[in-house]
């Protein structure tokens, strides 16, 4: 695979070049968005926490901005908070200072409200967007490929064709030294054995099944189990009965690649292959995970057809589905439905997949980015509000 992308003075390598302008917290939202739609060529990230949260939720939250705001497709970053926020600015600040690019602070409270912030983050973001515009892109290979694995609005053609297909591609990728993320913890539930089983040792295995135990105890805390939650009513209209059999379609991601490491919501990886992430399997949240641990692609399968996208990380949408291929052609961007009826290989499919993400890396926009259905993201916490 060759593409070219935008490489960032810490190495990291970008299939796109925004400005980002991050609200630090949820009451920022306003402003930073406010912001992003006055400047071409910024993008506005924002979410619902940040304010009110125990500790440990309000460090997953600093974190995860820390993440994001060095994920390799920003170029720039511009932060903007309230000024009361339970979030840490200034270790957001320095996190994304230290990956060598540009970023400023504002706090709406210190500027005088939100007019007077969104005015002076507008010229800030547009002096970002014009040094921005001046880098060059740089041929580069797929060993600067950083994939982030997702499937959502699952049916019964997710597991026998979009999925396996993506595993393909998984393989191909891992063999040229990409680095690929697995994420959504509550659809290994059944299958978590197997996905264990392909770990590079017994330890990573063992971490593998842990998430999958910690993800059941949070919900055996409030007294209930999964049912009615996974599988969604969606996933079981699209004929799918039970977690297990999501499940197995879900791991089918991976294909047959070793997993080489497991990590925390949203931390990057520091190895290169297949690695776990732990994160449910909502979009808002896992989304927002992945470009946090720093994918500067995302590959999105779907059977009846999700149409969300991320605000700064390209999300391809698959399906195997062909009544929702032709259905909503404004949400999809690539079809493997052949594979279901024997027009075309897994292989076949996958090659096709494969192009995809090459083409995708080298700049073509998705639907999604096209459509602007990006902005519904969140960040995965597992406390109260208090």
């Amino acid at each position: 695979m060759n593409f070219l992308g935008y490489r960032r003075q810490d190495g990291r390598v970008g299939t796109r070049n925004y400005v980002g302008i991050i609200s630090t917290v949820v009451c920022a939202n306003e402003v930073a968005k406010g912001i992003a739609d006055k400047v071409r060529g910024a993008v506005a990230f924002t979410h619902q926490q940040g304010c009110c949260q125990t500790s440990p939720d309000l460090n997953r939250v600093t974190e995860t901005l820390c993440g994001l705001g060095c994920n390799p497709n920003l170029a720039a970053v511009l932060l903007i908070g309230l000024g009361c926020e339970g979030t840490e600015m200034p270790a957001v600040q320095n996190a994304v200072a230290a990956c060598g690019k540009p970023v400023q602070t504002l706090f709406i409270q210190e500027m005088g409200g939100a007019a007077k912030t969104t005015a002076k983050g507008v010229l800030i973001a547009q002096e970002m967007a014009i040094q921005a515009s001046r880098l060059k892109p740089q041929e580069c290979d797929a060993g600067d490929i950083v994939l982030g694995l997702k499937c959502g609005s699952s049916d019964t053609t997710s597991g026998l064709a979009a999925n396996p297909a993506l595993g393909v591609v998984v393989e191909k990728l891992v063999a040229e030294n990409a680095v690929v993320i697995m994420g959504e913890v509550t659809e290994f539930i059944g299958a978590e054995h197997i996905l264990a089983a392909q770990a590079k040792d017994e330890a990573t295995g063992r971490r593998i099944l842990e998430l999958v135990e910690r993800m059941e105890n949070r919900a055996k805390a409030v007294g209930v189990d999964m049912r009615g939650g996974q599988p969604t009513p969606g996933n079981i209209a699209g004929g799918l009965t039970t977690i297990e059999e999501k499940s197995l379609g879900a791991i089918a991601k991976a294909g047959s690649a070793v997993v080489q490491d497991v990590y925390e919501y949203g931390q990057r990886p520091r190895v290169k292959g297949l690695v776990v992430m732990d994160s449910p399997g909502r979009e808002p949240e896992i989304l927002t995970g992945l470009a946090a641990a720093g994918c500067n692609l995302i590959t999105f399968t779907t059977g009846r057809g999700a149409p969300q996208g991320f605000p700064f990380v390209p999300v391809i949408k698959i399906t195997g589905n062909e009544k929702t291929w032709h259905h909503l052609r404004d949400h999809m961007d690539l079809s493997v439905h052949q594979v279901m009826d024997g027009r075309e290989s897994l292989g076949q499919a996958g090659t096709r997949i494969y192009e995809e993400i090459e083409t995708v890396a080298s700049g073509t926009k998705t639907k999604a980015e096209i459509s602007g259905y990006v902005q519904a993201m969140d960040i995965y916490v597992t406390g109260p509000v208090i």
